[in-house]
């Protein structure tokens, strides 16, 4: 999949293409459903199947504090996309500039100029352009201008009364439910980051665990221990993880990510990793002393491996 950071970095024979527009974030599987028909659609007419998205959430710039926590980074993000077999990817950086397009430029100077598209499809409450003025009744005008049809997709609706979406995933994943928030998804919630030193409370314990950065990005579940995976490059180990403050030892920080991975010994510090949760074991205790939680870290392993078995 190609990847442009700018409209100016598509190549002026780009095209012509079929072509979406939206944050994708987690690229969930109402995501996919919009770009398999995107790509069925492109590979029908002979176009190219690309996709419009941005670094940031629009909030991050236009209201921070009403801005949720992406589901995943930017590298991600692109990784998923690419998996799904799109032709390219416009990332483009969510700034001023970008904000203040009118419809009409945008249209213009992205879809048109940009990607050549001529065939362009969006959900029905699809809103674009300065202060989301864009409706799809003016993009299909804007299309008629222009040359290009708009077609409309349907909801991905997995039940009878909720559209699968990045608010639903982050109310599951708040609860802990990362196996129900993996359905949605299409992939299992991860978080990545530098592996970075802690306090090496678990390697004193018998239980040497990875420690994410605090910048690490993905949204992080609540807290508890979980089954999952740590990657780092082409490798894939099972793990046992650990998310929050550990209530046993004082001064350890909120919302810290350990992950130890069974059966291994590999020094990760310094590394980019991500840490995948495919299960919740249990939520956070405080227990009265070292040997009791030894025990159930034990016991917390073993039911990793039945989990990720």
């Amino acid at each position: 999949m190609d990847v442009f950071r700018s409209v100016s970095d598509i190549p002026a024979d780009f095209g012509p293409s079929a072509v979406t527009v939206g944050k994708f974030d987690g690229v969930h599987e109402g995501h996919r459903a919009v770009i398999g028909e995107v790509l069925n659609t492109a590979h029908r007419e002979g176009l190219r199947a690309a996709v419009v998205t941005f670094d940031r959430h629009p909030l991050r710039l236009l209201a921070p504090e009403r801005a949720p926590v992406a589901l995943v980074g930017v590298e991600q993000k692109l990784e998923l996309l690419a998996e799904t077999g799109l032709d390219a990817a416009l990332m483009l950086t969510f700034d001023e500039v970008t904000a203040n397009l009118s419809p009409r430029e945008f249209v213009e100077q992205i879809l048109v100029h940009g990607l050549h598209a001529r065939i362009v499809m969006v959900g029905a409450d699809f809103r674009f352009g300065h202060h989301s003025e864009g409706t799809v009744a003016v993009l299909q005008s804007l299309g008629a201008e222009f040359g290009f049809e708009v077609r409309l997709i349907p909801d991905v609706m997995p039940t009878s009364d909720r559209r699968v979406s990045s608010t639903w995933i982050r109310e599951l994943l708040a609860e802990g439910d990362v196996a129900h928030a993996a359905k949605l998804l299409g992939h299992l919630p991860a978080v990545g980051g530098e592996v970075v030193h802690g306090a090496k409370r678990g390697r004193e314990l018998g239980f040497p665990t990875a420690n994410l950065s605090p910048r690490s990005e993905g949204l992080i579940p609540a807290d508890g221990v979980y089954a999952g995976w740590l990657t780092d490059g082409d490798m894939r180990y099972p793990a046992a993880i650990s998310v929050g403050s550990n209530p046993t030892f004082d001064g350890v920080p909120p919302k810290q990510v350990e992950a130890f991975v069974l059966d291994e010994t590999i020094d990760l510090y310094g590394h980019d990793v991500l840490i995948s949760f495919a299960d919740r074991i249990r939520g956070m205790v405080k227990f009265t002393g070292i040997e009791p939680l030894i025990d159930q870290m034990n016991d917390d392993v073993e039911q990793v491996r039945s989990r990720l078995a």
